[in-house]
């Protein structure tokens, strides 16, 4: 009786598996999709590609308090700190992140260095295509990072910054 029951269980599953064989294909057109917003749609606390944020004034807000470095548990986050003089300002404090470089491709996106940062220089932003054959592309430089300011008007934009402009 068992044989019976396990050979009607299979026939059913199959039988499902080729009425779904058979239907239309229903695909979703990314990034334009479905509904009255049309793409992706992001929760608030959502993490994605960190940003480098910036003060009112225009300049950075990284002090290279090697905090963020100091929390991140998979050691992803590399720092150099410089100076900042009188002719080249580019922080409000004393130093700045003369290289901040974070190596996506240890990034856990964990959030520890969004909390450890006591100036809120680095946050989460939404940006999440952020996939690459080649390894080598996911280790992100400060310019890739920076927010852009519109004070600033010297500012390079990398093609990846210029492309992750939300609406």
């Amino acid at each position: 009786m068992s044989i019976v029951r396990n050979a009607a269980a299979i026939a059913k599953g199959m039988s499902v598996t080729l009425k779904e064989a058979f239907q239309p294909t229903e695909v979703e057109n990314y990034p334009d999709g479905k509904g009255p917003m049309r793409g992706a749609k992001f929760q608030e606390r959502f993490r994605g590609k960190h940003q480098l944020q910036r003060d009112e004034n225009g300049l950075e807000k990284c002090v290279a308090c090697f905090l963020c470095a100091a929390a991140c548990p998979s050691n992803c986050i590399y720092i150099e700190a410089a100076e900042n003089t009188e002719e080249k300002r580019i922080s409000s404090a004393e130093r700045y992140a003369k290289v901040y470089n974070i190596d996506y491709n240890r990034c856990i996106f964990c959030g520890y260095c969004v909390e450890a940062c006591p100036t809120d220089a680095i946050t989460h932003g939404h940006g999440f295509e952020l996939a690459s054959l080649n390894a080598t592309t996911l280790v992100m430089r400060k310019e890739d990072l920076l927010v852009p300011s519109p004070t600033v008007p010297d500012v390079v934009l990398s093609d990846k910054d210029k492309a992750e402009v939300l609406a």
